[in-house]
């Protein structure tokens, strides 16, 4: 994904308004007192001309122009020439600006009914703007009297939350999220991915696709480690929010010790030596890898103990772990069903951290 905008270009600020006479003046005379251009999005042909008179008589002094597909090929070339080379100040017309234009002087865009429009073709309208380092604004419009459909707002909303360069890839997964992704197995065009989340979604379709070729889908264990020590990436050491987001996600999902030092050394080589939360975050993320090959779902260490609850689908065989009792003299003994008391070292952080490690080694050792 390319993330940096081009130098000095500024994001457009996106607002949403009900319909009024009062918005739509100010923001025709504030982009004209500038000397630029508006874009008027109407996405009605038949009331196209109603709408052209009506910004007309808000802004009398303005050269207002109509363009829409239906006209004759000749005919729209001019009035889009005539836009293009600034001697019209609005152009009223239907979604067919939505690509293949850049025009610097055009730095307003007004969308009216934008509940109307699906969040891939707002984002492509908006783009129509802020394509110099002027400060450029999108105004959408709903009715007048705030009745909008549960879709329709989250899909502005959305458009209003990411408004910083390079969000396409951000919008683009959250249309996703709000309409479904469809059955990808089936014939229907609707999914339910909006109830649980697209990782997850991701995660239960590829199960499926397995259990449907034969393959046995075993059930995955998250384990949870609590210990006496922090454990983050501050903002200090990774500034950006998406990178912190990205690694977290990469470290959740760390199935062995190779990977955590793959990531170690990459964190090193990005963002400089690690600082003490950042070093102990992977110490922990060590410790849960080592946990889940167990099939261990919670440990919890502290005061020279450490309590370790198995999940129940471990694969663990018990007569392995009976061995395991029998040869730590005193150190290893079982609480209650599922939940094994260990012994572990006291002292700083490297000492607790490596006999955490060594117990789940020698729990997972045949």
């Amino acid at each position: 994904m390319i993330e940096t905008a081009p130098l000095d270009r500024l994001p457009v600020e996106t607002v949403i308004r009900r319909f009024s006479r009062g918005v739509i003046k100010e923001a025709l005379e504030r982009e004209l007192a500038r000397g630029g251009q508006v874009f008027f999005v109407h996405n009605r042909v038949q009331s196209l001309p109603s709408m052209v008179k009506f910004v007309q008589e808000l802004v009398p002094d303005a050269r207002v122009i109509m363009g829409h597909g239906q006209m004759k090929e000749r005919e729209l070339e001019a009035t889009m020439v005539k836009f293009v080379t600034g001697q019209a100040d609005v152009l009223v017309s239907t979604a067919i600006v939505e690509s293949g234009l850049d025009i610097p002087a055009s730095n307003t865009i007004i969308i009216n009914r934008a509940d109307r429009f699906g969040l891939a073709q707002l984002y492509q309208l908006r783009g129509r703007v802020g394509r110099e380092r002027q400060q450029a604004y999108a105004y959408l419009l709903v009715p007048a009297d705030g009745r909008v459909d549960e879709q329709a707002q989250r899909r502005l909303r959305a458009l209003q939350e990411l408004t910083e360069l390079g969000s396409g890839f951000k919008l683009a997964m959250r249309d996703l999220e709000i309409r479904g992704a469809g059955n990808l197995l089936g014939a229907q065009q609707h999914g339910h991915i909006a109830a649980v989340g697209y990782d997850l979604y991701s995660k239960l379709l590829a199960e499926a696709v397995r259990e449907l070729a034969g393959n046995r889908t075993d059930a995955t264990v998250d384990p949870v480690i609590s210990v006496a020590v922090e454990g983050f990436l501050s903002e200090e050491y990774v500034p950006e929010v998406n990178q912190r987001l990205a690694l977290y996600k990469r470290l959740a999902g760390a199935t062995s010790d190779a990977e955590v030092a793959d990531l170690r050394a990459e964190l090193a080589d990005r963002f400089g030596p690690l600082p003490a939360p950042a070093d102990q975050l992977l110490d922990i993320v060590r410790i849960r890898v080592a946990a889940r090959s167990v099939g261990i779902e919670k440990v919890e260490a502290g005061e020279g103990k450490a309590l370790v609850t198995f999940s129940p689908v471990t694969k663990l065989d018990p007569e392995h772990l009976v061995r395991v009792i029998q040869r730590s003299r005193g150190r290893f003994k079982m609480k209650r069903e599922f939940t094994l008391e260990a012994t572990i070292l006291r002292g700083d952080w490297p000492r607790v951290r490596d006999s955490l490690l060594g117990m789940l080694a020698e729990l997972g050792r045949s």
